[in-house]
C-alpha cells in the first residue's frame, strides 16, 4: 500500500512538474538579434503602413499611364419624346427628337496633348520610385529602434545581475558585522552602517528590475507587438573601433541614406509636374468613335428612313484660349512646390550632416570610454579588496569599506554602460550612414 502510494505521488508529481517545465521554456524563448530585426520588419506597423503606400504609388503610376490607351464605353439609351420636336434651349444645334431605343460603343483615344501626360507619367514613377526610398528609410528607423531597444535589454540584464550580487556582498557584510557586534568586537554604528549599505543595495535592485521590466515592454513595442515577452537574449559581439574621417562618412552618407534618396527624385518629380502644368495651355489631340444599333424606333415619326445602325468617326482639337487664368495659378503653384521641395532636400542634408557627426563622436568617445571604464573597475576591485582586509584587521572604518564597495559597484555599472552604449552608438553611427540592414 505504501508502495502504491509513492508510485502515484510520483506520478503525479511528474505529470505536474512537465507543464510547469514547459512554460518556463517557452516564458524565455531565445531571441537573437537578427532575429528580432526579421521579426520587427515582419510585423512592425510602421513597415506595413510603408509598404502598403509603396504599393499604392505603383498604382498611381498605372493610372497616369492609363492616359495613353484608349477609352471604351457601352451605351443602352431609350428615349421618349414628342415626335418631331426640336430642342430649343441649352445647346446651339437644333436636333430632332423621336421615340427609340438604342445601344453602341463610344471609343476616345488621346493622340496627343505635346508633352503634358508624358511629364505626368514621369512624375508618377519617380514618385514611386521616392515612395519605395521612403520604404527603405522606415525599415531603417524599426530597425534602430530594435537594435536599442536590444541593447537596453542586455544592459539592464547586466545591471540587474550586478546589483544582486551587491546584495549577496553587502548581506554577507551585514551578517559578519552581526556577529562582531554580538561578540561586543565591533560597535553598532558599524552594523547601522552596514544595514544602510545593505538597504542601498537592494533598492537598487528594485530599480534595475524595474529598469528590465521597461526594457522588456519597449522591445516588444520595438519587434511590432504589444506582449512584454521576457526573451532570453544573445550577447552580440563588439562592433570595430569607430571610422577616422568624418568628412568621408558625410558624403558616404549624402550617397546611401534613403531619405536623400527620396527627396531627390520628388524634387526631379516635382519638376517634371511643374512641365506638365505648363502644358495645360497647348492644344489637345484626340480621336473619338461611334457605333452602334437602333433596335426599334416608334412608327409614325415623320422620317421612317432613318437606319438602323449609326457609326461616326472625329478628330477633335481642343485649343485652350482662357479660362479664368486657372492654368497659369496652377503653373504657379506647382513651380512653388519645386522651390520649397528644393529646400526641404537642402535641409535635410544639414540635418544628416549634423547627425554623422553628432553620432561619430558619441561612437568615438563611447570607444574610449570602455578603456577608461574597465582601469576604473580594475583599480576599484583592487581598493574593495584593500578595504576588506584592512577591515578585517580591523585597521580601517566601515565608512572606509562601504566607499570601496560603493566605488566598485560604481565602476562595474559604468564599464557595463560604456560597452552596450558603444554598440547603441556603433547602430547609430551606421543608421545615420544608411549602412544598417
Amino acid at each position: 500500500m505504501f508502495m502504491k502510494n509513492c508510485r502515484c505521488s510520483l506520478l503525479l508529481l511528474l505529470f505536474s512538474a512537465g507543464p510547469l517545465s514547459l512554460n518556463a521554456q517557452q516564458a524565455n524563448p531565445p531571441l537573437t538579434l537578427a532575429q528580432a530585426r526579421a521579426m520587427a520588419l515582419k510585423n512592425h506597423p510602421q513597415v506595413l503602413a510603408s509598404e502598403a503606400l509603396s504599393l499604392r504609388a505603383g498604382q498611381l503610376t498605372r493610372e497616369a499611364r492609363s492616359a495613353y490607351y484608349p477609352t471604351v464605353n457601352g451605351n443602352i439609351t431609350g428615349a421618349q419624346a414628342q415626335t418631331n420636336s426640336r430642342i430649343g434651349a441649352g445647346v446651339i444645334n437644333d436636333p430632332r427628337l423621336f421615340n427609340h431605343t438604342g445601344a453602341g460603343l463610344t471609343l476616345s483615344q488621346l493622340v496627343s496633348d505635346f508633352g503634358r501626360t508624358r511629364n505626368l507619367v514621369a512624375n508618377s514613377e519617380l514618385q514611386a520610385q521616392a515612395s519605395r526610398e521612403d520604404y527603405q528609410a522606415t525599415r531603417y528607423d524599426v530597425v534602430l529602434g530594435v537594435d536599442q531597444a536590444y541593447y537596453e535589454v542586455l544592459l539592464a540584464e547586466q545591471i540587474v545581475k550586478v546589483a544582486q550580487a551587491t546584495v549577496n556582498a553587502r548581506q554577507t557584510v551585514v551578517d559578519q558585522v552581526s556577529e562582531l557586534t554580538k561578540n561586543k568586537l565591533k560597535s553598532d554604528v558599524d552594523l547601522s552602517f552596514a544595514n544602510v549599505n545593505l538597504a542601498d543595495a537592494k533598492l537598487m535592485l528594485l530599480r534595475a528590475q524595474d529598469r528590465l521590466q521597461s526594457g522588456f515592454a519597449s522591445l516588444g513595442q520595438a519587434l511590432g507587438t504589444q506582449a512584454a515577452i521576457q526573451y532570453e537574449l544573445t550577447d552580440q559581439p563588439m562592433p570595430p573601433e569607430p571610422p577616422g574621417d568624418e568628412n568621408e562618412l558625410i558624403h558616404e552618407a549624402f550617397r546611401s541614406r534613403p531619405e536623400l534618396r527620396s527627396l531627390e527624385l520628388q524634387t526631379e518629380a516635382a519638376q517634371k509636374f511643374a512641365s506638365a502644368e505648363r502644358d495645360l495651355k497647348r492644344p489637345n489631340l484626340t480621336f473619338d468613335a461611334v457605333g452602334g444599333t437602333l433596335p426599334y424606333i416608334k412608327p409614325g415619326n415623320a422620317n421612317p428612313g432613318i437606319p438602323s445602325t449609326y457609326e461616326a468617326l472625329a478628330l477633335n482639337l481642343q485649343i485652350p484660349i482662357f479660362n479664368g487664368f486657372a492654368f497659369s495659378a496652377r503653373r504657379q503653384a506647382a513651380e512653388y512646390e519645386l522651390q520649397a521641395t528644393r529646400q526641404r532636400r537642402r535641409d535635410l542634408e544639414d540635418r544628416v550632416a549634423r547627425d554623422v557627426r553628432t553620432a561619430w563622436e558619441r561612437a568615438k568617445t563611447s570607444y574610449q570610454a570602455i578603456a577608461a571604464t574597465e582601469q576604473l573597475l580594475k583599480q576599484s576591485n583592487l581598493a574593495l579588496q584593500l578595504a576588506q582586509g584592512r577591515y578585517d584587521l580591523g585597521l580601517a572604518s566601515i565608512v572606509e569599506l562601504s566607499q570601496a564597495q560603493l566605488g566598485q559597484t560604481t565602476a562595474e555599472v559604468e564599464n557595463l554602460n560604456a560597452k552596450y552604449d558603444y554598440q547603441e552608438a556603433y547602430a547609430a553611427l551606421e543608421y545615420t550612414l544608411g549602412q544598417l540592414h
